[in-house]
């Protein structure tokens, strides 16, 4: 089986087969929250020092989640159909990366302006700008070669790839900001 999933299932598979496929991934979804939660720990001294950024936190990794799961959409996609092979895979992380790159800049600039104009504190909107674009960019490779990854080694990057994608975007996000944060702030 694949992540779960074999080749022959389908979305008419029986609730329980398919239940207890789907939950070893959730199950280890759970385990990687307990992992970022983990990470998070590390910087307790500055969440301690400046609330703000216990109220900000979500939004790197959210946002960074989500773009990753555009780019994991598009290839899972181009995978299911032959669209996406050794052929033209490097443009695709090509053009993940510059889409990335964009919709951090264009986000990180939203953020910021909103950060710096509730907190009151230039330094916090640069902090949480640049963990934007650090994440958006590594939400994008990072969902452009998951699937290919898991593919490779056997597992149904449908199933299993939000899970990884969701643990490399927390993690990354969660560093980034609070890890700038603590350069700067603290």
């Amino acid at each position: 089986s694949r992540a779960g999933l074999s080749e022959e299932e389908d979305m008419f598979s029986p609730v329980l087969v398919t239940s207890r496929r789907r939950g070893i991934w959730l199950g280890i979804n759970l385990l990687t929250a307990f992992l970022a939660a983990y990470v998070i720990g590390f910087f307790e001294d500055i969440l301690d020092q400046v609330v703000a950024l216990a109220i900000l936190i979500t939004i790197v990794p959210s946002m960074g989640g989500i773009a990753g799961s555009q780019t994991l959409t598009i290839a899972i996609r181009g995978l299911a159909l032959g669209q996406l092979g050794s052929s033209n895979y490097r443009s695709l992380i090509k053009k993940e990366i510059l889409v990335g790159l964009l919709n951090g800049l264009l986000w990180a600039l939203v953020v910021a302006t909103l950060s710096i104009i509730w907190f009151g504190n230039f330094a916090i909107g640069m902090v949480i700008a640049f963990a934007l674009v650090v994440n958006l960019l590594a939400g994008a490779i990072a969902g452009a070669v998951i699937p290919v990854v898991l593919r490779q080694i056997g597992i149904d990057p449908a199933i299993a790839g939000g899970v990884v994608l969701t643990t490399v975007t927390d993690v990354v996000g969660i560093i980034a900001f609070l890890g700038l944060a603590t350069l700067v702030l603290a």
